[in-house]
């Protein structure tokens, strides 16, 4: 836990912006009174899905597009995940949601799929991962003061396209728990749908 204070009580920030200050996860965390640990989560599972059309279309487009730009990752490898997802479970997805709670919880989720456990979806800028977690951990944390949602676990993804790694944060005990493990795409994209629908059948 920080004992010197990281962010102004007098500022506002963005959730981008926790994405590019240089202090450790943990410390940020702190700021909000949540705790954080790294390990190697029990994420929920699904029964197998067809992805030979999806894995053939995310092969093709990485053959076909720059990953240097975020947009073109955006465009070309994770929206068509979510969208097979959310196709199969029945769920529409929110891009770009915007979500305000405080000047120091506010801009705008990249993806929000309304699940009964929800499930915030970031891409990680500079695809930089680790930073890109310090990100979702925040955004997790204001999703926990913006829903009426009374569940205890809230999921979190963050992704470059290429590579997925998620998160949980426990309501309850406070606590952020990132994913030791990551799972690369197209490689991984059994088992990455499998969590993805894992989460969105989960009560």
């Amino acid at each position: 836990m920080s004992k010197t204070h990281i962010l102004d009580p007098k500022k506002s920030y963005t959730f981008s912006k926790y994405a590019e200050m240089p202090f450790a996860t943990e410390d940020i965390l702190a700021e909000f009174g949540v705790g954080f640990r790294s390990l190697a989560l029990q994420l929920p599972s699904h029964a197998p899905i067809s992805s030979i059309a999806l894995k053939a279309e995310l092969e093709e487009n990485m053959a076909l597009v720059d990953p240097t730009s975020e947009i073109a990752r955006r465009e070309s490898m994770i929206f068509p995940v979510l969208k097979t997802v959310c196709k199969f479970s029945q769920t529409q997805f929110k891009i770009e949601y915007p979500v305000r709670v405080s000047n120091w919880l506010r801009g705008s989720f990249d993806y929000f799929l309304p699940f009964a456990k929800n499930l915030v979806v970031i891409e990680a800028k500079n695809a930089d991962i680790a930073r890109g977690f310090t990100q979702l951990a925040v955004e997790l944390i204001a999703l926990d003061q913006w829903t009426e949602s009374d569940t205890a676990i809230f999921y979190g993804c963050v992704t470059t396209g290429d590579t997925w790694k998620f998160g949980t944060f426990d309501r309850v005990d406070r606590i952020i728990h990132k994913d030791i493990n990551s799972y690369l795409v197209p490689g991984d994209i059994d088992r990455v749908l499998s969590i993805l629908l894992g989460i969105g059948a989960e009560p």
